[in-house]
């Protein structure tokens, strides 16, 4: 099977640029592809509160549902700001759009650069969960974790290359599936708690625990678990950065989704909050809160590991909201010239193809790096998302007050309060969660944004260099044609001939290691291609390209108003396994000519019938 046969069965048939407004998304699809990530995070935000609490004791698990509630109160404050966001830039970007249109190119490039990293960690993270949830259930799988880890992420890969549409339908009847198995279990257990009252923590442990917060050290701890929590709210703006994506209206349906996105996250996430509370779970090593929950609702009968694997399936899909989203900001950046420009390229299938894969690639990385454990990746997570929801909010802000439009007044109080408070959580998440790996996305945020200014600097000063601003005379140039040739064969002739169509001046240059050798070249040539020069360099290291540099070189240096043109004789094997049999020194040759001035390098195929 051919390269291109792979590519095909893989990602199917390329398709055309027109039917690109055929590959917009209905609202019920977009929601599954854009808010899979939102909505999975209610399968460990809740664990990762608990988490932190359990080191005060179990009797601060009380204060899991304030934090909980507070985390509610920013929920609808973003979601407030961000259907503002989506009107105002239709053309999607979300907060790269909005800093870059409103504030400075700074502040732009910083919220790319720290939604690009909180793209990356949340496939690592959602992925790396969605495995967590099948361990609990089928504990003989922890040892591959980092293995079906690295895996999910390459089906996730192949079936975003294959184009929106076909992954959102892929990807819309498990989040469907979630939601409707969550609250299945909310209501059941909300129905058994009411019933038979809860299990919850004995008050002497929560009276002890309220005693403690006076310590500087219990504060910390309390902010450390609202800062976990937090991560229920990563993902609720990939809305915003995808609204290109949305059926016409883009704008009014992605608005819709948003709300509908909100209430299902708030909804699921204070439910299991509730119930985590009121069944008194506590935090284990190899099973989730989820898992718990279930047991205790459902016992490990089928609806247990219906939930179960849901929970993966969802958590697994939940990456895709990255791959609607990194792609589409990447794109963006690119066409400001901060990236490479080849992520502007729409692929075969009319998605953003190199995006994906630098995508896929980075959180491979990440996967990796960490073994696979998703509590190491979550304390790297929610920095970039609300510095990036502070950068957007407070450019919102700055263009109410300057163009003061319709009801500009209350729409700069939304998003002022949004910047405030968005504001305070990127300080209180990077302070609580420093130590724990925080730090790292601090300082990984800047250089990011210096790698940006490196590669626009390169395209810059290209365009200075390869800039023409007025006509010019075109002088007339000789050229001197070298063939490189290791024998005299068919495809040796094949290169001479088309040498001499385009030059009087051709020499065929050759490597010898010995006198002998030298001999038998010499006398096989004059017999075969009498009427061409054949040079001979001698090699008494048995290496080839220093050399021939060294002759072309020399040749460089004493030809002035002339170009030198290194036409390269190479056949082209029937199967790729042949290539293993073959040396590759016109590849390598290539390779080195490419640097030199003046040099044209052009290769010449011949290609065998076996």
């Amino acid at each position: 099977m051919s390269t291109n046969q792979l590519k095909r069965l893989l990602i199917g048939s390329p398709l055309r640029t027109k039917q690109l407004s055929h590959e917009k998304l209905p609202k019920w699809k977009a929601l599954a592809v854009f808010s899979s990530d939102a909505l999975s995070s209610v399968a460990y935000a809740t664990e990762e509160i608990l988490l932190v609490l359990a080191l005060i004791g179990t009797g601060a698990f009380a204060y899991s549902l304030p934090i909980s509630l507070i985390i509610l109160f920013l929920l609808l404050i973003i979601t407030i700001s961000y259907r503002q966001i989506i009107f105002t830039f239709p053309s999607g970007g979300g907060a790269y759009l909005v800093a870059k249109e409103h504030l400075n190119i700074n502040y732009s490039l910083i919220a790319g650069a720290a939604l690009m990293i909180d793209y990356i960690l949340t496939v690592a993270v959602s992925v790396t969960s969605g495995v967590a949830a099948i361990t609990s259930a089928f504990p003989f799988f922890i040892p591959w974790r980092v293995l079906l880890s690295v895996l999910l992420v390459v089906i996730l890969m192949v079936l975003n290359l294959r184009g929106i549409r076909e992954s959102a339908t892929v990807f819309a009847y498990p989040t469907y599936l979630f939601i409707g198995s969550v609250l299945l279990m909310i209501l059941f257990g909300g129905y058994q708690l009411w019933h038979d009252g809860w299990h919850g923590y004995p008050q002497t442990a929560i009276h002890h625990g309220n005693s403690l917060i006076g310590s500087g050290a219990i504060l910390l701890l309390f902010l450390r678990a609202f800062a976990s929590g937090c991560s229920a709210m990563t993902g609720v703006e990939a809305i915003s950065n995808g609204v290109p994506a949305f059926r016409s209206p883009s704008p009014k349906n992605a608005a819709k989704t948003m709300i509908w996105m909100s209430v299902i996250l708030a909804t699921m996430f204070f439910g299991i909050t509730i119930l985590a509370y009121g069944y008194g779970i506590t935090p284990k090593e190899h099973e989730t809160v989820v898992s718990q929950i279930a047991e205790h609702i459902f016992g490990r009968g089928i609806l247990y590991y219906f939930i179960q694997i849901v929970t993966m399936f969802i958590l697994f899909l939940a990456a895709n909201t990255s791959f609607a989203g990194f792609p589409q900001l990447t794109s963006i950046i690119a066409k400001d010239g901060f990236l490479p420009r080849n992520l502007t390229a729409r692929g075969d299938r009319l998605v953003f193809s190199n995006g994906i894969i630098l995508l896929s690639v980075m959180a491979i990385i990440l996967i990796i790096a960490f073994h696979g454990d998703s509590h190491a990746l979550i304390p790297l997570y929610a920095v970039g998302v609300f510095l990036s929801f502070t950068i957007a909010q407070a450019g919102m802000v700055k263009s109410f007050i300057q163009e003061k439009g319709n009801k500009w007044l209350s729409k700069t109080m939304v998003n002022g309060i949004g910047t405030l408070f968005t504001g305070i959580v990127t300080i209180v998440t990077i302070v609580a969660k420093f130590t724990e790996g925080a730090w790292m996305v601090t300082l990984a945020i800047p250089i990011v944004v210096l790698i940006f200014y490196r590669i626009k600097d390169h395209y810059n000063d290209v365009s200075n260099e390869l800039r023409l601003e007025q006509p010019i005379q075109i002088s007339e140039m000789t050229s001197k044609v070298i063939i490189p040739i290791s024998g005299v064969s068919k495809v040796v002739a094949q290169s001479v001939s088309y040498a001499k169509s385009i030059s009087d001046d051709v020499v065929a240059v050759t490597v010898a290691f010995d006198d002998e050798q030298a001999s038998r070249m010499r006398e096989k040539w004059n017999s075969r291609i009498p009427n061409v020069p054949l040079v001979i360099l001698r090699s008494p290291y048995r290496t080839l390209i220093p050399p021939l540099m060294k002759y072309i070189d020399n040749l460089e240096k004493s030809s002035d108003n002339m170009f030198i043109t290194i036409l390269i004789p190479q056949f082209i094997v029937r199967k790729w396994w042949h290539t293993l049999l073959h040396n590759q020194t016109a590849v390598v040759l290539r390779t080195v000519l490419l640097h030199k001035k003046n040099v044209v390098v052009t290769t010449i195929p011949f290609h065998l019938r076996h």
